[in-house]
């Protein structure tokens, strides 16, 4: 018989897939793009999908200048809070290491000398959501992050957290419409499964599963070498990881959520009363999921606002 030749079943770019800590995801790199120190991430929480009806203004489409569908992602965004400031030093060994915190009503004087005496690599800020402003989220308590401060030198970063301090700020403060950003997010957890789900290999043939086992793997790998390689398909946690997609484009960035919620509010959210983004295409996790948003790292122009005709407001219960 000929040999068989194909592409393996399943990824392993995100391997091993373990399951995330926190529904919170955490960002480990940054754009030092800009002159003026300006926070670099927003987050908030994802309501559900529409489609919207505009005109195409993507350089090099097809379609551009004419009407098109897009689907798009409704994000409530309510103001969040700074709540701490953040110094670390950068050790050629150990790579970023705190060397200092303050928080609302607390004491600079350590902060700024450190800043002075030239340590200080990074300033971030430990900022928080505001949940108890959406009702359709269920719970009260405030899930905190760190963002970086980027632009400038640490002393102009630091000015500018201290200003922030302790203080409430917008996603229009950060964003605008047309801009593009990379979203961070917790993807829908769906548990254990098996190597079929999981990975996506072929249901064994009924000669092949004389046991009625169809949704297993022949076997595990060869006698020598005498234990089971990590490229083997096998059961365990899929989905509730962590992922990032890149340069999705902000298509609009309103105050009323009256005007994206269709009848009926969003199937397992409800209705947007805050302040919304609105991402094309999709974005990673259900509804109700915290949503980070940062400046894009892999450079790409912002582009004008879109001219949008139409929004659906159509229901979503069927």
């Amino acid at each position: 018989m000929p040999t068989i030749h194909r592409p393996r079943r399943g990824s392993l770019a995100f391997s091993p897939r373990k399951k995330a800590k926190k529904p919170v995801a955490r960002i480990r790199s940054w754009s030092e793009n800009g002159t003026e120190p300006k926070i670099q991430s927003f987050a908030g929480y994802k309501a559900g999908m529409t489609h919207v009806t505009m005109v195409d203004d993507r350089p090099g489409s097809l379609t551009s200048g004419m009407e098109i569908s897009m689907p798009v992602t409704i994000i409530e965004t309510p103001a969040m809070r700074a709540v701490a400031i953040h110094a670390y030093s950068r050790d050629e060994h150990y790579g970023l290491k705190m060397i200092s915190e303050v928080r609302e009503g607390g004491d600079y004087s350590h902060i700024e000398s450190v800043i002075e005496d030239g340590v200080v690599d990074e300033i971030r800020m430990i900022v928080e959501t505001m949940p108890d402003a959406v009702t359709g989220i269920p719970k009260k308590t405030p899930d905190r992050m760190e963002t970086m401060i980027a632009g400038g030198d640490a002393s102009a970063r630091f000015e500018y957290a201290k200003s922030l301090l302790g203080m409430e700020y917008d996603v229009a403060d950060l964003f605008n419409e047309g801009d593009f950003v990379d979203v961070v997010a917790i993807t829908t957890g769906k548990g254990t499964q098996g190597p079929v789900k999981r990975w996506g290999v072929q249901l064994q043939k009924g000669k092949h599963s004389r046991t009625g086992k169809k949704r297993h793997i022949g076997n595990l790998g060869p006698w020598k070498p005498s234990y089971v390689r990590r490229t083997v398909p096998q059961m365990g946690q899929t989905g509730y990881h962590q992922r990032t997609e890149y340069n999705k484009r902000i298509l609009k960035i309103g105050a009323d959520g009256a005007e994206v919620t269709p009848a009926g509010g969003f199937i397992k959210y409800g209705i947007v009363r805050n302040g919304y983004v609105m991402l094309q295409g999709s974005v990673p996790g259900p509804s109700k999921r915290l949503i980070r948003m940062r400046h894009c790292i892999r450079e790409k122009p912002s582009l004008e606002a879109p001219a949008i005709t139409h929004i659906s407001r159509q229901s979503k219960q069927g």
